[in-house]
């Protein structure tokens, strides 16, 4: 095992990332704080530049959501304090909260293809509801249908007798989707721009609209490419994993 001692550019290097950035994850607690020589400089040694790379693998990039993020700054506090065996255990269940997220993206896009080829009913022939109504069909609130018919994800006729907006199947079937792909976690751009694929008649290859940005259109969010940042997340969630593996199998 190496043993040499190492510079804070050295180690900043290693992980592709400023001097300063080295300084800055020893405060966060994603690196063990070095020993010191006699003349103040950090001793840095092969350990933390391994846990400098893991770190930075760990947390750099877009996030896919709240959870995983979370789960991912969690590994690499444990990882930096050297307990190895529990920072594995603790990549284990990152790696199955990312095939969860998974799940639920692929679970959702498969029931917007069911929906748009006609093998999901949204509602008889004969259900027509007002906004509350309607909200309460899809499991939703009503502030949410208000948003988004904001954001033109469902466009509701409005009775000619009464001028109150009227919600039949259709737009049911819609909400539901719309429902659906927010709770698995797309974006509401990546909604919208579903919405207008739908609109011009589109009902096959849905999902590649869900996960491609239009020309000129600003993938601002990992959300805005949802099965992309999903599937980046997977393999950085291996590659932690093997990391893991590797260092443990080099200290036994």
């Amino acid at each position: 095992m190496d043993t040499g001692r190492f510079r804070t550019v050295d180690v900043a290097r290693a992980a592709g990332v400023h001097p300063n950035t080295v300084r800055l994850y020893v405060e966060w607690g994603f690196l063990a704080e070095p020993e010191r020589a006699a003349n103040g400089y950090r001793l840095w040694t092969s350990e933390h530049r391994d846990q400098m790379v893991f770190a930075r693998l760990a947390m750099h990039g877009l996030w896919p959501g709240r959870l995983i993020r979370e789960s991912a700054l969690a590994l690499a506090r444990r990882a930096a304090t050297g307990d190895l065996a529990g920072a594995l255990s603790d990549a284990r269940r990152h790696a199955g909260l990312v095939d969860d997220e998974i799940r639920r993206a692929e679970g959702a896009a498969a029931f917007l293809e069911r929906w748009a080829a006609g093998d999901v009913d949204a509602a008889s022939d004969d259900e027509w509801f007002g906004p509350r109504e309607a909200a309460e069909a899809v499991g939703a609130t009503l502030g949410q249908l208000r948003n988004w018919e904001r954001n033109r994800l469902v466009v509701v006729p409005k009775d000619p007798r009464t001028g109150y907006r009227v919600y039949g199947p259709d737009q049911v079937g819609r909400l539901r989707v719309v429902r659906t792909l927010l709770l698995a976690g797309y974006s509401v751009m990546a909604v919208l721009r579903l919405a207008a694929e739908l609109d011009r008649g589109r009902t096959t290859g849905l999902k590649d609209v869900l996960n491609t940005p239009r020309p000129g259109e600003e993938a601002l969010t990992a959300f805005d490419r949802w099965l992309d940042a999903l599937a980046e997340q997977k393999a950085r969630a291996a590659r932690l994993e093997a990391m893991l593996e590797d260092r443990i199998a080099t200290l036994q």
